[in-house]
């Protein structure tokens, strides 16, 4: 039997992401700042959704990672202050057109943003200085801090609104002493620019592994990322699942034996007795990884785990739902109360960001509640 396929969605519990708004709120002093970050597509989520949602929770601070992820929001009528992770140096006119606020992690950076806004007459622009405290990604290290002061001191076409740094490996105990480190060191830098510019921005150098497990340092303002989502650097399930990818069976297929074997390369077998198969519209163009393929991986039909069969296609792939009670138009749960995404992640070696950020565009986002 076969019908046509119904969409596949990636469901959003807005009251489970509400919760876990308030669970990281608890952690924190009522004068604290929360910065939520909704960069990629809010890990996979849905940017502008969810973007209004933690604008109408509260959220003081939105980051995305690129400019164009916050001129998106901006044009979808997002109207909090949005944070710039990775500005670059070729959008910056974009940036003040939209009201972004750029993060600056060297001084060739902060050079061509103050090109654009004096060229348009502009002062007291807000910008978000970046500190290398021992990720040796981004920002500025310790020995760069007297071109920066010296810089600042004479600029005016720039305000200072925070300075930050981001923790290497917060959520590693076995790393508490570096992640201490770079906590005093951040201080002692940003106490020093603090110092040179005569005024004091916000600091912020807590993630979400941080927030929980460090919340004593954390300064004006923290930055909440997967923690949000629903993942937690903490054992036990304090935490709301917030997303849960969905979709519909396809077709059901009895084979026998004689029947040969399942997908691409041939490497779905059927077992003596006959295997009865379910075809799902989804495949890792939408997420579902081809290392789920063959067993490797399980989601959920009505209850019951059932295992992938041969290989996952582009767009569809097969499970194994022999004994169970799985029929055409049954809704199976691909990550969600069952697998979790950490499940999922654990079988790929990988971390929960890389699954969910693997969802596409094309896998519509639905708001729901419980």
């Amino acid at each position: 039997m076969y019908i046509s396929s119904d969409f596949s969605r990636l469901e959003i519990n807005l009251d489970a992401c509400l919760e876990n708004y308030r669970y990281f709120r608890s952690k924190l002093l009522p004068s604290t700042k929360l910065l939520v970050l909704v960069k990629a597509n809010a890990y996979g989520h849905g940017a502008v959704e969810f973007a209004g949602m933690m604008e109408e929770a509260g959220a003081d601070y939105l980051a995305v990672a690129y400019p164009i992820e916050g001129i998106e929001l901006r044009q979808a009528g997002i109207k909090a202050p949005i944070m710039v992770l990775t500005a670059g140096t070729d959008s910056f006119e974009q940036i003040v057109n939209y009201g972004l606020e750029p993060g600056i992690p060297n001084m060739y950076s902060l050079k061509v943003l103050c090109n654009v806004l004096e060229k348009r007459g502009m002062s007291g622009f807000p910008v978000h200085i970046k500190l290398d405290t021992g990720m040796h990604r981004l920002g500025f290290m310790t020995d760069e801090l007297d071109e920066l002061q010296d810089f600042l001191k004479n600029c005016n076409t720039v305000k200072v609104k925070s300075v930050y740094s981001h923790l290497a490996a917060a959520d590693d105990p076995s790393c508490d002493d570096f992640t201490k480190e770079q906590i005093a060191l951040f201080q002692k830098n940003a106490d020093r620019l603090s110092d040179a510019i005569g005024y004091k921005p916000l600091y912020h150098i807590l993630n979400s592994a941080g927030i929980e497990r460090f919340p004593e340092y954390q300064f004006d303002m923290v930055r909440l990322g997967i923690g949000i989502y629903g993942v937690s650097a903490l054992p036990g399930d304090h935490l709301s699942t917030v997303a849960s990818f969905k979709c519909k069976i396809l077709q059901i297929k009895t084979l026998k034996p004689e029947d040969g074997t399942i997908g691409y390369g041939r490497h779905g077998r059927i077992s003596p007795e006959g295997t009865v198969i379910a075809t799902i519209p989804v495949g890792y163009a939408d997420g579902v990884d081809r290392h789920l393929s063959c067993g490797k991986g399980y989601f959920t039909v009505n209850g019951h785990r059932v295992p992938t069969i041969g290989n996952i296609c582009m767009d569809m792939c097969m499970l194994d739902v022999t004994g169970t009670d799985a029929k055409v138009g049954d809704t199976v749960t691909i990550f969600g109360e069952d697998p979790k995404i950490t499940d999922l992640a654990a079988v790929l070696g990988t971390i929960p960001y890389e699954v969910l950020t693997s969802v596409p565009r094309r896998i519509q986002r639905i708001v729901v509640h419980k």
